[in-house]
């Protein structure tokens, strides 16, 4: 053999051990011992699965090698691209690349590779019934998708410059009402029939994922929309995995983890909802999906689209330093397209006093907008920031919050029964006769309204009008088009059936605002764009109705319409307060020993600078190796902040890998946990 040595990434999961080792390939191995395949070692006395990176004439070990055990499948799974872009989010995020390697490559499936590709290896053409010619279809995709982006400044310009091959990147702002997956499917489709390239589109939910597959459908066969998301099955996973690999798969629609499919001639790459939350992985290395999709189409050179209503701060970085160029809707489409935005206090005294007045949650003109909503048989729209009955409590005399004798988690009221008593909304445990612990008091009082007993009140103001709940478990994709109330939480809000909705109600947003947050104001402001662009222009009668100051500076965004605005102003903001995206933070949560521990075997990047540790802020989960059901394990949970400038971000991600294979060498025994650690570049809540 010309290269008869394997180095092999065994699957481990321990910073220390994630390196390359070397493995001698048996005679009978040869064929099938290639780059990319997945292999079976003996590793420290067992046996652990492993990929097989590169092949080699000689080792640098100077002993004996180990032969393989046996090569578990000849398929490369593990493509060159993909092992490169595994490295460098490694990098980027101190984490461990097995871990990576775990959720973008599915497990074997011995069956799905007897089944083979689907339709006996057919091209994507031949994928299902011919409906027409790929002629007919790939002109008739293209005028869908040139209608589509006619409204927006150099849409078509984008969309000529994908056809052609061009790695365009833009941020694209719709306008209130538009049907962003409808516009997305023609994009797509177009650059599918009109290139030989492929497509790959990420959302953040299930939900959005039917809406953009539906909205694929209406332009290409059935089957040759490829879906990849956990709803389906490992064995289905796998074997559309090997249709990805293959170059069959070339338009595929997925959730976070298919960001880094290895996808054959990559064209353009799409996300939907850049800033939700379900698009970072809640495992180690907590990759957000936007950043891993944005270095996959740099690492390929493909288009790169990000659509929504809205913009973050981090795209809005982009922008500014010319990464991505911003395309937005023109401004008469625009002033078509918004509905009669309004909040209180903005032109009398009387709703400067309803604000202000007990118990006023949802004031006089958003009453009078449902009924309008009533009368023209059209839904109504209210969305209510938390879910649930009453998820928060709080002393009735004093009004310190309710909290658990257990855990110290929040207590809640589940449902409207007299009889029933508050529950904790962390351990789940029942609280039983409550005692403030300022005041000695037993009595509670609702400090927060979800949207159970919202459903209650306008049950009680609305009689005979069908009220919709949508929310926790029970989300409801779709409403009819007629007199309905509809009661959601953010991001849980269904589309009308060929419609908009007459109105929209935002009750309750000093909660959104009054989070203790980095990205409140911007998480806030998002809700309620998303929100408001279910409602149909100011021209059919549709009208927002903010429930709160209309002098706040987020209301003011959301009334004037200004995404470019505010996402402006929020970077400048960050930037003065030296936090992301202008400058890179990694959060380190574990106990004061574990911690003490990763420094002293860090060397952090100049100019690096470090706050704390402070104890782990309230409603973020334990590191694991901390004992949840112990009362005092939150307390002695900590967590070191560590910041760098933007630019030093890959610095900072080696600098704290390195120090965590160091730590894990070097274990001490010192303190309860001593493997209790956690690092966290960027992460959605800093504290």
């Amino acid at each position: 053999m010309e290269q008869p040595v394997a180095r092999v990434l065994p699957l481990l999961g321990v910073p220390h051990l994630d390196r390359l080792f070397d493995y001698a390939v048996p005679e009978d191995m040869d064929a099938h011992a290639q780059p990319g395949v997945r292999v079976r070692v003996r590793f420290s006395g067992r046996l652990v699965d492993a990929f097989l990176i590169e092949r080699r004439r000689r080792s640098d070990h100077p002993g004996q090698l180990r032969p393989l055990e046996r090569v578990i499948s000849p398929i490369r799974v593990l493509p060159k691209p993909l092992w490169e872009l595994v490295n460098t989010l490694a990098d980027r995020y101190a984490g461990v690349r097995s871990d990576i390697l775990r959720s973008v490559v599915p497990s074997r499936h011995a069956s799905a590779e007897a089944s083979g590709l689907f339709a006996d290896g057919a091209a994507w053409e031949d994928l299902g019934a011919k409906l027409q010619s790929v002629e007919e279809a790939a002109t008739q995709s293209y005028a869908a998708a040139e209608t589509a982006l006619a409204p927006y400044t150099h849409g078509t310009a984008f969309l000529s410059a994908l056809v052609a091959g061009k790695p365009a990147r833009s941020c694209l702002l719709t306008p209130p009402g538009s049907d962003i997956p409808t516009l997305i499917a023609a994009v797509a489709a177009a650059v599918a029939w009109n290139t030989d390239g492929s497509v790959l589109v990420v959302a953040p939910n299930q939900r959005l994922v039917d809406r953009l597959v539906a909205g694929l459908k209406e332009h290409m066969n059935p089957a040759q929309v490829l879906e990849m998301t956990a709803s389906i099955g490992p064995n289905a996973r796998y074997r559309r995995y090997l249709s990805v690999l293959a170059g069959q798969a070339r338009v595929v629609v997925g959730t976070r983890s298919a960001a880094l499919l290895p996808m054959v001639k990559p064209r353009l790459m799409v996300l939907v909802g850049e800033s939700d939350d379900n698009l970072v992985d809640p495992r180690a290395p907590y990759i957000q999906a936007r950043e891993a999709l944005a270095l996959h189409a740099e690492h390929s050179g493909s288009g790169l689209l990000i659509a929504g209503v809205h913009r973050s701060a981090e795209v809005q970085q982009w922008v500014d330093r010319k990464l991505v160029y911003p395309l937005a809707p023109l401004p008469e489409v625009l002033r078509e397209a918004m509905p009669w935005i309004r909040g209180l206090g903005e032109t009398d005294g009387a709703t400067e006093r309803e604000l202000h007045a007990p118990g006023a949650r949802i004031p006089s003109m958003a009453f009078e907008a449902i009924r309008e909503c009533m009368e023209r048989n059209v839904p109504a729209l209210v969305q209510v920031p938390r879910r649930g009955y009453a998820p928060a409590l709080s002393c009735a005399k004093c009004r310190t919050p309710a909290r658990c004798r257990h855990c110290n988690g929040p207590l809640e009221l589940p449902t409207s029964a007299e009889a029933a008593p508050p529950r904790c909304r962390w351990c789940g445990q029942t609280a039983g006769l409550f005692t403030c612990s300022s005041c000695g008091n037993h009595s509670v009082r609702l400090a927060v309204v979800g949207h159970d007993r919202t459903v209650e009140e306008l049950g009680r103001a609305f009689p005979g009008i069908p009220i919709i709940a949508s929310g926790g478990k029970n989300v409801v994709d779709q409403v009819r088009l007629r007199k309905s109330i509809v009661v959601a939480t953010p991001g849980a809000e269904p589309t009308v059936d060929g419609g908009l909705y007459g109105s929209a109600v935002l009750v309750d947003p000093w909660i959104l605002l009054g989070r203790q947050d980095l990205r409140a104001a911007e998480t806030a402001l998002r809700h309620w764009m998303e929100a408001a662009a279910l409602v149909a222009p100011r021209t059919e009668g549709g009208k927002v109705i903010f429930a709160g100051a209309a002098n706040l500076p987020t209301a003011q965004q959301l009334i004037r319409w200004d995404p470019v605005g505010s996402a402006r102003a929020e970077l400048a903001h960050r930037a003065e307060a030296a936090f992301p995206p202008a400058y890179s933070v990694a959060a380190i949560d574990g106990t004061v020993a574990s911690i003490e521990n990763l420094e002293a075997g860090w060397e952090l990047p100049e100019g690096a600078e470090t706050l704390g540790p402070v104890e782990l802020p309230q409603g973020v989960r334990l590191p694991a190796g901390i004992d949840s059901h112990d009362p005092q394990a939150r307390q002695s949970a900590r967590r070191l902040l560590v910041r760098v400038p933007a630019e030093h971000q890959a610095e900072l991600g080696q600098a704290l890998r390195r120090a965590q294979s160091v730590r894990t060498i070097h274990r001490s025994g010192r303190g309860p946990q001593p493997d209790a650690l956690r690092v966290v570049m960027d992460p959605v809540r800093i504290g």
